[in-house]
């Protein structure tokens, strides 16, 4: 195992089984190129100029695939002048097919097969219920101030993938990044869903271990810590804020949906309509599957893990680049099934019938309502966020009295982990922990 900071260590495990679900990346990729042939059949009889915005581009297509067709039939016809018959349309589209579709494979492969291992040098566990942890980053050799000293931070990730997007790499850590700067940050990592989860609501979750892990925050620094909250794991935060205003400092929301009307993608409006036989699903399994949860993401943008492939494999296996990739993908591919009753409020409340923004999601029987919490709150939206509408997210910094917006030009998982984030979003939300009034002694 490499040491920390290493990019790249021994490969002496089995191939990776990822990315997943393979079955449907695979899939997509072959469809979307076999229906090349489909698509020039088409071009060339003409049936694309029904569709008034293709009509003259189809002509013009058809006239220079006619006029390349003629001059190779010319070519062929008298072979003593001199021009080389080229290829066939049929034939350079087949050649172009096969190629990228090896391309995407070789990407495949060659992550699959990647020898990067994520570094196992994880800060201490301070607090521990179940199947979630409390990592003290304070510990780590980045703080500049030393455990006990410095302002704590709860940080809050989502349910739906591992924590440690905020550490991915020693030199893309988020949470490192804030211990470098002075803080004391906690990290929630709510780990593999053991038999007491598979039963959790978000009460559970936010009434239980999210208080919990604020609990031990106060009882090992005595200060009253912002809480920070990524992406779903910003809402859970709000919650807690809101339940325990005297024993929370300010909210952090990076990337935190509010508003799931807003700028909803298409898979969003279909959710009512899957609802029955998606319960039935996740009733049958006692969770919402990994593999369905990523195809849920996968949705977002189909074409997004083709090009991220073609692209990997043109990289150097063994530079800087490729490990990074290969990092944030096993990532990915280290997703979390949501426990039954989570899964049901996530769709079909929240994206299913807009429950937060319509004053209805609820969390021990008290609606969840930020025009309430008077905290100090910062509200970071990624411009470039597909996950997150950027429109779902300013809802709520609108709706909180003492927020202030912050707009990222980045992505909503560049804004974590990109190279750009500490200089386009650390440094944001560092300036605003800095700005926290000193009132929070516990």
């Amino acid at each position: 195992m490499a040491g920390r900071g290493s990019s790249v260590s021994a490969n002496d495990g089995p191939p990776r089984p990822g990315p997943r679900p393979l079955p449907l990346y695979l899939t997509t990729a072959a469809t979307t190129w076999l229906s090349s042939y489909a698509s020039s059949a088409a071009w060339k009889q003409g049936s694309l100029d029904w569709k008034p915005g293709s009509k003259e581009a189809a002509s013009s297509l058809r006239d220079q695939l006619a006029a390349l067709e003629a001059a190779r039939a010319a070519a062929e016809a008298d072979p003593g002048a001199g021009a080389s018959p080229g290829t066939s349309f049929e034939q350079a589209m087949d050649e172009e097919v096969r190629r990228r579709f090896g391309r995407f494979l070789d990407g495949i492969e060659v992550y699959r097969s990647h020898p990067y291992r994520r570094p196992a040098d994880h800060p201490p566990v301070c607090w521990k219920e179940g199947a979630t942890l409390l990592l003290d980053y304070g510990a780590v050799p980045e703080a500049a101030s030393g455990p006990g000293g410095g302002l704590p931070v709860l940080v809050v990730p989502s349910l739906v993938n591992r924590g440690y997007v905020l550490d991915l790499t020693p030199q893309r850590s988020l949470m490192r990044g804030l211990a470098a700067a002075g803080f004391r940050p906690f990290l929630v990592e709510w780990g593999f869903p053991g038999e007491a989860e598979r039963r959790f609501t978000l009460t559970d979750y936010v009434a239980g271990r999210l208080e919990g892990a604020l609990e031990a925050v106060l009882t090992i620094t005595g200060r009253r810590p912002p809480v920070l909250g990524y992406c779903m794991g910003g809402l859970l935060a709000l919650a807690l804020v809101q339940r325990r205003p005297r024993d929370t400092a300010g909210l952090a929301l990076l990337a935190t949906p509010w508003d799931f009307a807003a700028d909803a993608p298409p898979v969003a409006a279909a959710l009512p309509l899957a609802e029955p036989w998606l319960t039935a699903m996740i009733e049958a399994a006692g969770w919402l599957p990994t593999d369905l949860i990523q195809t849920l993401f996968f949705s977002l943008d189909p074409m997004l893990v083709i090009r991220k492939f073609l692209r990997f494999s043109e990289l150097d296996p063994g530079g800087p680049e490729a490990a990074e990739f290969v990092a944030l993908e096993d990532w990915l591919n280290d997703g979390v099934p949501l426990a039954a009753p989570v899964a049901r409020e996530a769709l079909f409340d929240w994206y299913g019938r807009n429950t937060p923004a319509e004053g209805e999601w609820r969390v021990a029987g008290r609606a969840i309502t930020p025009e309430r919490i008077d905290a100090p709150a910062l509200v970071m939206i990624p411009a470039r966020d597909r996950i997150v509408p950027p429109a779902s997210a300013r809802d709520l910094a609108r709706r909180l009295p003492n927020a202030i917006q912050a707009d990222v030009a980045l992505g909503h998982i560049g804004m974590v982990v990109g190279s750009s984030a500490p200089k386009r979003a650390w440094s944001t939300l560092i300036d605003w922990l800095n700005d926290i009034p000193e009132t929070a002694s516990a």
